[in-house]
């Protein structure tokens, strides 16, 4: 006989259905039941161990509060008794009282006007005496420190009537303004338009002695030469 038609007589054919479900009811008793064991096994373990961490940082947060009521009834204790203690007033220092030393038990009224219980005015008169000195030394020694002037540059515009102005009679016009903490400086001619020049100078001022606006009045009194004064630029030294 044939291995084929051997395997065509056998009746496992028949039963497979029968033979798979006894397979598989084999694997699910040998392998389900413990996965699920296994499984439950570890879920119980987790959960105990989040339960422990649980305790674990309760007792801390109890003990923690624990101290910090223990603080708190501490202060509360601390302000009680300072306000209940009286509040200390500072003593201000007596003056030395002389003793008077007493001859035979009796005390003369004369001794005792000669005894200065509160001080004297001396003290007072020599601390206002070193008090002066001090002054008296720190303005001298003020006074020698050089003083800081503060000066200015100033570039005026000195505008003529017209081009027939004699424009050097102009600038010695100018020239002859003088007053302390005014210095002149260099000059120049710049045309403005149909022929006509204006004249331009610098000059060097003392801030706190001469200002724009009394330049510009002693300048234009010269009205025969000159129309207007401008300030064309003003830089602090």
């Amino acid at each position: 006989m044939s291995g084929l038609q051997c395997l065509a007589t056998e009746n496992i054919w028949f039963d497979k259905r029968c033979y798979d479900e006894a397979e598989k009811c084999f694997y699910e008793g040998s392998n389900g039941p413990s996965s699920q064991s296994s499984s439950n096994a570890g879920g119980d373990q987790e959960l105990v161990s989040r339960m422990k961490s649980l305790e674990l940082e309760n007792h801390t947060l109890h003990k923690v509060v624990e101290e910090m009521r223990a603080a708190l009834q501490k202060l509360e204790t601390r302000v009680v008794m300072l306000e209940k203690s009286p509040a200390a007033v500072p003593c201000a220092k007596a003056a030395p009282v002389q003793q008077v030393k007493v001859e035979n038990g009796a005390r003369d009224d004369d001794d005792d006007d000669d005894v200065d219980l509160f001080g004297s005015d001396d003290d007072d008169e020599e601390a206002e005496r070193i008090k002066q000195e001090r002054l008296d030394a720190y303005a001298a020694k003020k006074s020698k420190k050089p003083t800081l002037i503060a000066k200015s540059s100033i570039l005026l515009d000195v505008k003529p009537w017209d081009d027939e102005t004699d424009m050097v009679k102009l600038e010695e016009c100018v020239r002859t303004v003088q007053m302390d903490g005014l210095l002149w400086g260099a000059s120049k001619l710049v045309p403005v338009g149909y022929g006509i020049k204006k004249l331009q100078i610098n000059c060097v001022v003392e801030d706190d002695k001469v200002g724009t606006d009394i330049l510009e009045e002693e300048i234009t009194k010269f009205e025969d030469y000159i129309q207007s004064v401008d300030v064309a630029a003003f830089n602090k030294i």
